[in-house]
């Protein structure tokens, strides 16, 4: 476990500058509707979902019902179902870890495992266990801080949100330059590109998602040839 905290920690240096400042940013936005430090931290704790977490304080904020929450977070979160099917093997032979491996897959952890590199003196499973650890811990710390410093120094919140955006777009030019092949980039942003097209932005993520499994599935073959 000790081999790989090091190049765990280095792979995992991008989200820790993005996880900071978007955490932060959750953390002031929390405290501005009245939460304080250990509602962020409780809530980066358990719940662990950036985006799922920025909608949840704007369902706090108008006093959602716990359905209303249910829902809106299954909606907003499903994509996630489709991240743990490309890891169901991967996970199934890292024993009682899993459990936290599959509750720890955000969007920028799934990147950075889809793309690790561990190196030959280090053991894999241990590795992407690092990897995970690592990227809450850093959400964490985020959320603190932003929720701390949200109550001592004011705050205007607006447009605050959309570090979240540049995160992922920081990841997916990353992913575009370590990859050979940048087939399955141009098919997930058609596929997203035409689901927005046709039914908006409020419905096109679960569409989208679908149709950029069943197309990777089709091309699996071609894709494994590629990456060799």
């Amino acid at each position: 476990m000790r081999k790989a905290l090091r190049p765990a920690f280095t792979a995992t240096i991008p989200v820790l500058c993005g996880y900071l400042f978007i955490g932060f940013a959750f953390g002031v936005m929390l405290r501005d509707i009245g939460f304080t430090t250990p509602w962020a931290f409780l809530c980066s704790l358990t719940i662990y979902a950036g985006s799922g977490q920025y909608l949840l304080v704007s369902l706090l904020a108008a006093k959602a019902s716990l359905v209303t929450v249910a829902v809106m977070t299954l909606l907003l979160n499903c994509r996630h179902i489709f991240y743990g099917l490309s890891f169901l093997e991967t996970f199934h032979s890292m024993g009682s870890r899993k459990w936290y491996m599959i509750f720890s897959l955000t969007d920028e952890t799934y990147s950075l495992l889809c793309s690790l590199k561990t190196p030959s003196d280090v053991d894999p499973d241990a590795m992407r266990f690092l990897v995970a650890i690592l990227d809450h811990a850093y959400w964490i710390i985020g959320s603190i801080i932003g929720a701390f410093i949200g109550g001592v120094l004011p705050f205007d919140t607006t447009g605050i949100d959309f570090a979240m955006t540049s995160l992922f777009t920081v990841i997916f030019v990353e992913q575009w330059q370590a990859s050979k092949s940048h087939v399955p980039a141009f098919l997930g942003l058609g596929a997203a590109a035409l689901s927005l097209a046709l039914l908006g932005p409020q419905n096109f993520i679960l569409p989208a998602m679908l149709a950029i499994c069943v197309m990777l599935v089709a091309l699996r073959r071609q894709l494994a040839k590629e990456a060799a």
